[in-house]
């Protein structure tokens, strides 16, 4: 087993009471895996993927007050340095053993760059854990980091193996690449000149046009999405069985939407240069 580094970012009494308030879960009695797994849920379903920062004006400042102020104190989302940035602060205060690992996305059959992506390394029982709540669509519950078999979750059958590449590890879905992860953790600050760069380079996917995401209660997935600049909004219902229905949606109509689905408000659109 890997050696894990406990996160030195400790929260507050009150921080961590305002952080589970704000995903909706009551504080564990002790830092065990199916605990884990409900502060996962919970963290999914409560908190959205999106990159709205990045078109309203807003810097991504990837340290824990930061984060905390924005997910817990303004009720926003964020995308993965922040996500699992600031999950892992809780985890961290919580009890469990934390590193921050970094991982490649694939595109197709290629990995992309070296911190494309934070996921979390966790312990509980005797066991480590892979958990991502900054992926958008993604594991529901923690996996096992050394299963080498199927592991199927509620959002899919995912399996973790070696990648034939140094010591990384490839996980998929259903049979597809998503990421390249490295064993090695790394400290918060190591992941932001890259996080930097997907929020101001055009040839960054999310600097290209905006997304909130989350769970849906059926089991699929609600999408807010816009072209960079672009005036029309669509929500996307995606089914459990993947099938999807698109509604195109006026600057109202969009602002509202952010609003019922993702506990949002904007004063306008995040279509900002």
């Amino acid at each position: 087993m890997d050696e894990l580094v406990k996160n030195p970012e400790a929260l507050t009494a009150a921080q961590v009471a305002a952080y589970l308030d704000r995903i909706g879960a009551e504080r564990p009695g002790r830092a065990g895996a199916a605990e884990l797994a409900r502060l996962q849920e919970a963290h999914l379903d409560a908190v959205p993927f999106e990159n709205l920062s990045i078109h309203l004006g807003e810097p991504v400042v990837l340290e824990p007050a930061a984060l905390l102020e924005k997910i817990v104190d303004r009720r926003r989302g964020g995308f993965c340095y922040e996500l699992n940035g600031a999950f892992a602060a809780l985890l961290s205060t919580l009890g469990y053993r934390v590193d921050l690992l970094a991982a490649r996305v694939f595109d197709g059959a290629k990995p992309g760059p070296p911190f494309d992506h934070l996921a979390l390394r966790v312990a509980a029982d005797g066991l480590t854990w892979l958990v991502d709540v900054g992926f958008g669509r993604f594991a529901r519950r923690p996996l096992l980091l050394d299963e080498r078999g199927e592991q199927r979750d509620p959002a899919g059958v995912f399996t973790i193996l070696p990648s034939g590449t140094a010591d990384d590890l490839d996980v998929a879905l259903d049979g597809e690449p998503q990421y390249r992860l490295e064993r090695r953790p790394h400290p918060l600050a190591d992941f932001v000149p890259t996080c930097w760069w997907q929020a101001t380079s055009p040839d960054s996917p999310f600097a290209r046009g905006t997304t909130c995401s989350r769970p849906a209660p059926d089991g699929g997935r609600i999408t807010l999405t816009a072209a960079r600049a672009s005036a029309t909004t669509r929500l996307l219902r995606t089914a459990p069985d993947g099938s999807r229905n698109e509604e195109l949606l006026a600057p109202d109509a969009a602002l509202a939407a952010y609003r019922t689905h993702f506990g949002i408000t904007l004063d306008r659109l995040p279509t900002a240069p």
